[in-house]
């Protein structure tokens, strides 16, 4: 390492494992390069000499690959039903304390009209996974969502090809669908009568199909390791994913893990930082998760490597029956209100809010 680049880092070593090594040059080697090996994530993971110096370099590429615009979406919580058990999860199907609800196409279709008047290019249709709504049921409710002149993005769980097919020619252009860890003994363990296979497959039929496609993980699950949060990044980068949304891990009282200790801020910042240093030109959320830890989260992400915030468009009630997890933010407040004030936060870190679809860009 030359001298110049030495002053640049303010040169630190940290010592892992019995060997020195550099952690400021492998933040320098992720910036410029945007490929690390599995050991060199692990050592950044569990490096806390350097994390502020993490955070910039994620930023720097940021700016340099997507620039200063923050893409808004837009998010209808259509339906909390969910035929599904995962153990995190405040929909899974076992939880009976919650109210369950789904709305009509007519009034998905008028939240996302009034989002559109909000200003919104993008709209994110998220349901937990259910049979309510048929295959012409969504094609209908896509074709005039996108009659509007609104990008769609569709989060509504694992589907066979045909019917990810079905969707994609009534217009949908991306899809959201989380890994949540790359263990398979842990994704299992989490998500019981769920294969992993399938959700790689599910995956494998969206990016063939010509989607967008979007996955991200849960960081701090219980038996989780930073080897297989690194593994999650690689998966990431291999999958070449056009959005990946991250958040901690918040319990949540009505599920098995209601006593587990939940993961933390700092730790899904760095994962999130790692994340833009590989994949630059991804699109990356800052989540409400992250808020709800830090009340400052999302404005934090933003100056860490993201790009995108999703404020809820939903209206009434239904911004509390979706309680994935307790502590989320705005749930009180109107889809109105919710713009504005992401809107003043966004200038007021100096970036500005977008108004272009935000489609991934290649570079």
């Amino acid at each position: 390492m030359n001298e110049e680049i030495k002053r640049s880092y303010q040169f630190k070593l940290v010592w892992e494992s019995g060997s020195l090594i550099d952690a400021l040059a492998i933040i320098h080697k992720a910036e410029n390069t945007h490929s690390l090996t599995k050991d060199e994530i692990v050592l950044l993971l569990k490096n806390n000499e350097s994390v502020q110096e993490l955070f910039s370099a994620a930023d720097r590429v940021r700016s340099q690959f997507v620039g200063d615009q923050v893409h808004l979406r837009g998010l209808i919580e259509f339906s909390n039903i969910c035929k599904m058990n995962c153990h995190y999860c405040g929909l899974r199907k076992d939880n009976g304390n919650v109210k369950r609800y789904w709305l009509t196409p007519e009034m998905i279709i008028d939240f996302a009209t009034k989002a559109s008047s909000y200003g919104y290019q993008t709209v994110v249709l998220q349901s937990g996974e259910s049979d309510i709504y048929g295959v012409e049921d969504m094609q209908y409710i896509i074709r005039n969502i996108k009659s509007l002149g609104l990008a769609l993005t569709l989060s509504v769980g694992e589907k066979t090809r045909s019917e990810y097919l079905a969707y994609k020619e009534a217009g949908a252009d991306r899809y959201l669908l989380r890994i949540e860890t790359t263990d398979r003994k842990l994704y299992e363990k989490l998500h019981p009568g769920m294969s992993f296979e399938n959700r790689i497959r599910c995956l494998t039929d969206l990016k063939e199909l010509g989607y967008e496609i979007g996955t991200g993980c849960l960081v701090g699950l219980p038996e989780q390791t930073v080897e297989s949060l690194a593994d999650d990044i690689l998966f990431f980068k291999e999958l070449d994913a056009d959005m990946i949304g991250l958040g901690p891990f918040i319990p949540n009282e009505d599920t098995p893990l209601a006593h587990e200790l939940g993961g933390t801020f700092e730790l899904s910042l760095k994962v999130m930082a790692l994340i833009r240093l590989l994949l630059p030109d991804a699109n990356i959320p800052a989540t409400t998760a992250m808020e709800t830890l830090n009340k400052e989260g999302r404005m934090i992400a933003l100056k860490s490597g993201a790009n995108v915030v999703m404020p809820n468009v939903t209206e009434g009630e239904y911004r509390q029956l979706y309680s994935l997890y307790p502590g989320k933010i705005c749930i009180n407040d109107t889809p109105a209100h919710c713009r504005g004030c992401i809107t003043g936060k966004i200038t007021g870190i100096g970036r500005q809010v977008s108004k272009e679809y935000g489609y991934r860009i290649k570079k």
